[in-house]
């Protein structure tokens, strides 16, 4: 089946492996789109990462973590620390002026050292109740905790999908949205909540949740500021900051409305406001951290807090995040602790600059491959595969650049590399089909012409069949035929040796016509005594005259080789091989090239006076002697390459056309030589007073020309042997000088 004159294949399956491709990044089928924009962006953030900026100058809030690195380790012991070490740390950061701490890890379990931890190993009965009193009213490193606690503006977190619930958290602040439709609908959602302790629950300003989802790989790249309790929306530890930082009751978040793309979607989350400015956000309510790295202006070792080494106003208004330092997170800046990325997250908050991936980026991308797509299987199926895949690579490489630029210059988040695959899969995929039409194409083509075409023609009609057309044309042709001369009496001298014959005509033959295939002739067909071939069918060839007369002359020259060999051999009786001599005609007319398919089998010839002419031509080339003879059309169309020589006018019959025959003698070194041309103008001479019936004059010019390098004895004795021919029986006054009474 076809469409637009090409197989439907080349159209379907490149449209079908697109369609596959829509489909799987439009619905992220196995998470494969969200992996190729991953590894797409974390290379950017590789390659240009966020330069570090203090946000205290631009945002009034510093953001610091402090480090429980080895020298705090050594000095506070192994982590977890104490509720007291805690307290004596918060305390240290209000006398170093910072506004916010954060405490990013649970603190869902009394201190270990709290003397009501003793309560539970106390026997029971009346008479421990006093200890029982007197442990409860002992100060205990918890209360110190919320003491420190409640003399500094601080946000504590809790744990969402806990398995055991000894304390559910009372959410102090809900999250709210501005605009009509709810956008939480992507957000997480859980149905248990662990918290921290109630004495610093209730001292906590802010009370986030402390969850980090990583994305399918494990690595963290946006960080969530909403999740889902129950169904009520809930803030992230980060967006507890913001909160407190801003001095809010609650936090909003801006709905979407589902206005997003061409067809619209559930209502998302589209930005949180931040500093009086809107920071973009994704659906489900997180934002995109584009990563500075570590920097040691952001970390505050607490041992050096402890000691007072800090430079003044180290900590200056700043938020202060002090996280597990045995857990780390994977991210495209390698593995971080959980205060550094909660760090960034801020920094990026606190700035404006955190990366942006728009809600309708998908869609568009989707649209742009589906654009790209088609325009790549129509060039494919219209111009082939060289056109098809430069414009691929340059769409690729147009996405790419597109996509780097958005985010350099604009920190927007733009998939090249999902799509761009894509493209290349959907082009690879009709390059295959073409492959697969190709070689199948050329195994029809090869079976149908193997031994008639030459192989880059076969080539050329495998991958393009159009080019091969049977329904017929007419052409300027070419035609050669070549025929074993003495043939019959060749073959009477093998009767008895059959086979003999049969190889002999076989090394003849084969590599005559390996040569015409070789100079891009068509074989036509095959004679008892030689065979047919013709130029410019079913290609183009523009100098078809010149590659034939060159096919001649090649084989001419390989005649000559084969007899080396040949008459060195000898048949069953004894007698040595002679050598084979043969006559070649060419002729150049127009001519119908065309054919048929029946059977499993595809015909292809032409057909033409020039096919007639060149047969003919062949049949008369041993009475003039030279092996290659050529109509005029041809000594025209190939003079240029070669040297000619009018050997004969003649006509079929009595009221045909004559026509003028030429011998090819070789190069044009040869036409330029003293010789030859000394030789044509005895010719020259000869032919006219042949016209003009100057008999005895011409007679003479024959005898003067036997003497020439070059002459050939045969054809002056078949002129002589004319003219006494019509010396005898004069032609008349309006002779046209054709010898038509020799061709009967």
């Amino acid at each position: 089946m076809s469409f637009q004159g090409r197989p439907i294949a080349i159209w379907a399956f490149p449209g079908l492996m697109l369609a596959a491709m829509l489909f799987v990044l439009g619905s992220d089928a196995g998470g494969i789109a969200a992996r190729l924009r991953s590894v797409l962006f974390d290379s950017y953030q590789t390659s240009q990462p966020r330069p570090y900026q203090d946000t205290l100058a631009h945002a009034g809030y510093a953001v610091r973590t402090l480090d429980a690195d080895m020298a705090s380790l050594k000095r506070f012991g192994p982590w977890p620390w104490p509720h007291a070490v805690l307290a004596r740390l918060a305390r240290e950061l209000k006398t170093q002026g910072a506004a916010l701490a954060v405490f990013a890890f649970p603190l869902d379990a009394p201190d270990a050292a709290s003397p009501r931890s003793l309560l539970a190993q106390l026997p029971s009965g009346p008479e421990n109740d006093p200890l029982r009193t007197a442990l409860t009213q002992m100060t205990s490193p918890d209360d110190g905790l919320a003491a420190a606690m409640s003399q500094l503006a601080s946000v504590t977190g809790f744990t969402l999908g806990a398995s055991e619930v000894v304390q559910a958290p009372q959410i102090r602040a809900p999250l709210r949205f501005i605009g009509s439709k709810n956008p939480f609908g992507h957000v997480p959602a859980f149905t248990t909540a662990e918290g921290a302790i109630p004495a610093v629950e209730r001292t906590s300003l802010g009370i986030g949740a402390l969850n980090l989802p990583g994305d399918a790989d494990g690595r963290l790249r946006r960080m969530p500021l909403a999740f889902r309790l129950n169904g009520v929306a809930v803030p992230s530890l980060t967006a507890e900051m913001l909160r407190v930082i801003q001095n809010k009751r609650h936090l909003d978040l801006r709905s979407d409305e589902g206005d997003i793309g061409l067809i619209g979607a559930e209502p998302g989350i589209a930005s949180v406001e931040a500093q009086n400015i809107d920071i973009p956000t994704a659906p489900d309510g997180a934002i995109w951290i584009a990563f500075a790295g570590d920097n040691p202006q952001r970390a505050i070792s607490a041992a050096a807090l402890d000691d007072g080494t800090l430079p003044h106003a180290r900590l200056a208004n700043a938020i202060v995040i002090l996280g597990p330092p045995d857990a780390t997170i994977a991210t495209p800046d390698g593995l971080r602790s959980v205060a550094a990325v909660y760090a960034e997250a801020m920094e990026n908050i606190l700035t404006g600059t955190p990366l942006r991936r728009p809600a309708s980026a998908t869609e568009a991308e989707l649209i742009c491959l589906a654009i790209f797509g088609l325009a790549t299987i129509i060039l494919f199926a219209r111009f082939g595969v060289l056109w098809s895949g430069l414009f691929t690579i340059a769409s690729i490489a147009g996405a790419l650049f597109v996509s780097w630029r958005l985010y350099t210059a604009d920190r927007v988040l733009f998939d090249a590399l999902g799509p761009g695959l894509a493209l290349a899969l959907t082009f690879m995929t009709g390059a295959i089909v073409r492959a697969v039409g190709v070689t199948n194409a050329r195994a029809r083509v090869r079976a149908a012409f193997a031994d008639s075409l030459p192989a880059g023609v076969i080539e050329q009609i495998a991958r393009r069949p159009e080019l091969l057309k049977l329904d017929g044309v007419s052409r300027t042709v070419s035609y050669l035929h070549c025929g074993v001369r003495e043939f019959s009496g060749l073959a009477e001298s093998f009767k008895d040796d059959p086979a003999a014959f049969t190889r002999l005509m076989q090394r003849v033959l084969v590599p005559l016509m390996d040569v015409a295939l070789a100079r891009g002739g068509t074989i036509d067909r095959l004679t008892a005594d030689g065979f047919s071939a013709f130029w410019n069918a079913p290609l183009d060839d523009p100098e078809h005259a010149i590659h034939a007369c060159e096919a001649a002359n090649a084989m001419m020259e390989t005649i000559a080789r084969s007899n080396e060999v040949i008459t060195h051999e000898r048949r069953n009786d004894g007698v040595a091989f002679s050598a084979i001599e043969i006559g070649i005609g060419i002729s150049t007319s127009q001519a119908i090239a065309g054919g048929f398919s029946a059977h499993g089998r595809t015909a292809y010839s032409v057909t033409g006076d020039c096919a007639v002419e060149a047969e003919r031509i062949q049949e008369l080339s041993a009475q003039y002697g030279p092996a290659v003879i050529v109509a005029e059309d041809t000594r025209k169309a190939a003079e240029r390459g070669f040297a000619f020589l009018e050997v004969d006018y003649i006509a079929a019959g009595a009221h045909d056309a004559p026509m003028k025959l030429y011998a090819m003698l070789g190069s044009p070194v040869m036409r330029a030589s003293p010789k030859f041309r000394a030789l044509l103008t005895f010719h020259d001479h000869i032919f006219q007073s042949l016209r003009t019936q100057q008999w005895d004059k011409a007679r003479d010019l024959i005898e003067q020309c036997r003497k020439l390098s070059g002459a050939s004895q045969r054809l002056y004795d078949l002129h002589l042997a004319r003219i006494a021919y019509f010396q005898d029986n004069p032609p008349g006054e309006n002779w046209d000088g054709a010898f038509r009474p020799i061709l009967k």
